[in-house]
């Protein structure tokens, strides 16, 4: 992954929670900005017959300036094998974020992202790198005027690898901090 996508993705994190400080000691029920941290597995399509299943995280942080809409940046890490070699899905994006607070103790939400993609091992038919989108939602549940909730999502990751186009299944649990 390039190191200016790192320097962009710590320098958005920043501002995301500056921007959601406000005065100490005070609740805010509509919080700002969020962070989650997610166990993820994917079902990469690489090409036909061969579908690596892979495991690891999702990093996502989001920033809302109002209430249902918002900026997403993601950074997804999945690991697994093909062929008896190690493999790796890195998935770095950023994106709209739409929310819809059913209650106070459920969020839904949509986001659409895009991005890069990097995989290894590196094969004789094209790059390790590639445009990549992703798309999905999910829900959040919290308990009532809680910072914390638990997160269940599901994605569609693209990318265009090896001269063909992968369509790649992901589902991620985990919690969220809320600021």
């Amino acid at each position: 992954m390039p190191r200016f996508a790192v320097f962009i993705a710590l320098s958005l994190f920043g501002a995301f929670s500056a921007a959601a400080q406000g005065p100490q000691g005070v609740y805010a029920p509509n919080q700002r900005s969020e962070v989650a941290l997610t166990y993820t597995f994917v079902r990469f399509y690489e090409v036909p017959h061969t579908l690596p299943n892979e495991n690891g995280f999702t990093l996502s942080g989001a920033y809302y300036p109002r209430e249902w809409v918002g900026a997403d940046l993601e950074l997804t890490g999945a690991f697994g094998n093909q062929n008896d070699e190690a493999s790796q899905l890195f998935f770095f994006g950023a994106g709209p974020r739409l929310r819809w607070p059913a209650s106070d103790m459920i969020q839904l939400w949509v986001h659409g992202l895009i991005g890069d993609a990097h995989f290894t091992p590196k094969t004789p038919y094209g790059s390790e790198s590639a445009f990549a989108y992703k798309g999905g939602g999910g829900i959040d549940l919290a308990f009532r005027h809680s910072r914390i909730a638990y997160r269940i999502a599901a994605d569609v990751v693209g990318t265009r690898f090896f001269g063909t186009y992968q369509y790649s299944p992901q589902v991620s649990a985990g919690i969220v901090f809320k600021f």
